[in-house]
């Protein structure tokens, strides 16, 4: 009886053996399966990253490239704003230096009709010609 039941035992354990590896290669296959689909979801997903990062670090790229361009057109503009407002500052000088020796020619013309006027008054001459300045002139 003892040898039956040793026997009975060893039976039960090898199909307990025999469902315990199905079981086993089952949840392997079962674990392999779902590794793989996550495995493809996640290379998906990756390849949707790298690809999003390569367009991003295109267009960073091109703003960069638009970024300096714009700076060194404003750099030019801001020399050609400077440049105008010196000429325009030299501009206004040349124009105060003409009313200057406008100003003075004035006064110098203004003297010299004085100086005509009262040596004609102390010096009258014939014809009404002053000393000194030809006639008709």
């Amino acid at each position: 009886m003892l040898a039956s039941m040793v026997k009975e035992h060893q039976v039960k354990q090898g199909l307990l053996k025999e469902v315990s590896d199905e079981n086993k290669r089952a949840a392997l296959a079962a674990s392999e399966t779902a590794c793989n689909v996550m495995g493809d979801a996640l290379g998906e997903r990756a390849e949707e990253v790298f690809a999003a990062q390569r367009k991003l670090e295109k267009e960073a790229k091109g703003l960069q490239t638009n970024t300096a361009h714009f700076a060194k057109q404003s750099a030019q503009w801001l020399d050609m704003v400077r440049k105008f407002n010196t000429n325009l500052k030299e501009l206004g000088d040349f124009q105060n230096w003409a009313k200057t020796v406008e100003w003075d020619m004035r006064n110098i013309q203004s003297a010299l009709d004085y100086v005509e006027k009262t040596s004609e008054a102390k010096f009258p001459t014939a014809g009404g010609v002053s000393a000194g300045r030809p006639a008709g002139g």
